[in-house]
């Protein structure tokens, strides 16, 4: 329920700057990541070949995604498998517009947040610099965590432990979401649906003043009609 908000956001925004698009709707399914770091690889091949056969009958040859495990999935996985799609994540087409000025935002001054690395996003694809890009041009103040970019440690999610049991001391999104409120932002900002999760959980536990954004949702808070 929570991240739908962002992929409402995503919507408002590309509507609000003109852009032509479509969604699957009812017919949109997982992209199967869930299913292939669980180790389930008969069920992974299902999903992916039904999403192939999918994207070829609505003619879909560009895929933009808010979530940096479909991202990966589509962009480097799916084409082990002989599918090419153009595939973007949000933070790099919203930085775009932005920069191509098709999107229209009010800057917020002294603003602080601190932006969280994903690990699919960063590491594994290099895309560090546009969500922090988006949040400059926005006129928010970055306060960096520690460990952050290269050195980023994950939410807890990744790997399908987003479905895993851990022990209470131990809890990975915790030890991240205490880094995050070090850092003296007031708001953690993600570009990771896993990530949103992991932290909202998190800030709720140990400190319930602090908000969690997804970078498409500081956006829009702040996007000139």
């Amino acid at each position: 329920d929570r991240n739908q908000k962002v992929s409402v956001a995503l919507v408002n925004i590309l509507q609000k700057a003109g852009i032509k698009f479509a969604t699957l709707g009812n017919e949109e399914p997982c992209c199967g990541d869930p299913a292939r770091r669980a180790g389930n690889e008969y069920l992974f091949q299902m999903m992916a070949d039904a999403n192939i056969e999918l994207f070829k009958s609505h003619s879909v040859t560009r895929i933009l995604t808010p979530c940096p495990h479909c991202y990966h999935m589509f962009k480097k996985e799916y084409a082990m498998l002989g599918a090419q799609f153009d595939v973007i994540h949000h933070s790099d087409y919203l930085s775009e517009l932005l920069k191509a000025g098709r999107i229209k935002t009010g800057k917020t001054g002294s603003k602080q947040v601190t932006y969280h690395d994903s690990c699919l996003l960063g590491r594994y694809n290099d895309i560090y610099n546009s969500p922090r890009s988006i949040l400059s041009d926005l006129g928010y103040t970055i306060n960096e965590m520690k460990r952050h970019k290269e050195n980023s440690f994950c939410c807890g999610a990744g790997g399908a432990r987003m479905w895993m049991e851990e022990d209470k001391d131990k809890r990975v999104n915790i030890a991240r979401s205490k880094e995050a409120i070090e850092t003296g932002a007031g708001t953690m900002v993600t570009a990771c649906p896993y990530c949103m999760t992991m932290f909202k959980d998190g800030l709720d536990e140990l400190d319930p003043s602090k908000k969690s954004l997804d970078i498409a949702e500081c956006i829009e808070e702040n996007i000139i009609i």
